[in-house]
């Protein structure tokens, strides 16, 4: 374009071997661009607006969340030709898990029976995940209905190894049991020191719950847990941008908050996990757990 103006266009057209006819038509649609075009110009600087604040997820869920935050609805394969040509990609790296391990449990794996998960008081999930603040190290533990994703419970501590991040959260999600002691809840959790406990487990029973374990050095027995730790750490650090040690515990509260009611969820078609519940729970006498507190 700027040459067109030095030059004679027809020169420069036979130089690169266009018609100049060519010319006067890509120069029209640039100065002049459809409502197509604008529309695909408009919705791409909508992804780079998302991808600038989550850029740890790919095409499909950015496109998932602009439908729930804006109501604003692009086919998958729309959004895909926009982040493309963005150039938009996830940036965050998931890690392949190991083979199963020892069958040796101490309690049965009733996962691998093929229960048939129908609502949120039916099965609760847990695990242990760690990351560092500034050299400062933290322990995260959580509970999750296996139904609908949920964070229902989570307990954080800055000392390694601390057991009461794993005895806070069981003890809001005995609370929260009592008040349903005629629904059977499933608690699945891996073969740790704590998860194995006498003190843990001795409650159980007179709560209706029934243990669960995964296979020992088997991640992938857990796979539902072990995928939420993978994005929350990601998402931590590379969406909520959590750089500071100070009021670390609000800012992990804060995104559970996120993930709960605000961050829609590929196995849950894109709902968010209260969308979800508030949409398809069963017909039974169920409240949404607040957030339980920090240790």
């Amino acid at each position: 374009m700027e040459l067109s103006g030095q030059f004679p266009v027809q020169l420069l057209c036979e130089r690169i071997g266009i018609p100049r006819s060519s010319f006067y038509h890509w120069k029209k649609s640039v100065e002049h661009p459809s409502k197509q075009k604008k529309r695909l110009v408009q919705s791409i600087l909508l992804f780079q607006e998302y991808h600038i604040r989550f850029p740890s997820h790919g095409y499909r869920w950015l496109n998932a969340k602009i439908r729930l935050d804006k109501g604003i609805i692009f086919s998958d394969p729309y959004a895909h030709k926009c982040c493309k040509m963005a150039g938009i990609k996830s940036v965050s790296k998931h890690y392949k898990y190991k083979k199963p391990g020892d069958p040796f449990r101490i309690y049965p794996n009733l996962l691998l029976a093929g229960i048939d998960i129908q609502g949120p008081m039916e099965c609760i999930v847990s695990d242990m995940t760690f990351f560092y603040v500034k050299g400062t190290y933290y322990e995260l533990t959580l509970y999750m209905y296996l139904w609908n994703d949920e964070l229902i419970a989570h307990a954080l501590s800055s000392r390694r190894g601390d057991r009461m991040t794993y005895l806070a959260g069981l003890q809001d999600v005995l609370a929260f049991k009592k008040q349903y002691p005629e629904y059977k809840l499933i608690l699945h959790s891996d073969q740790g020191s704590v998860y194995a406990s006498k003190s843990y487990n001795e409650l159980l029973p007179m709560y209706n719950i029934t243990r669960s374990m995964s296979r020992a050095g088997t991640p992938t027995d857990n796979a539902a847990m072990e995928s939420i730790n993978g994005w929350i750490k990601a998402e931590l650090f590379t969406d909520f941008h959590i750089t500071s040690s100070e009021n670390v515990p609000e800012q992990v509260s804060d995104y559970i908050r996120f993930f709960n009611e605000e961050r829609p969820a590929y196995t849950l078609g894109y709902l968010t996990p209260k969308q979800y519940r508030e949409r398809f729970s069963p017909k039974q006498e169920y409240a949404a757990q607040t957030t339980a507190g920090d240790v």
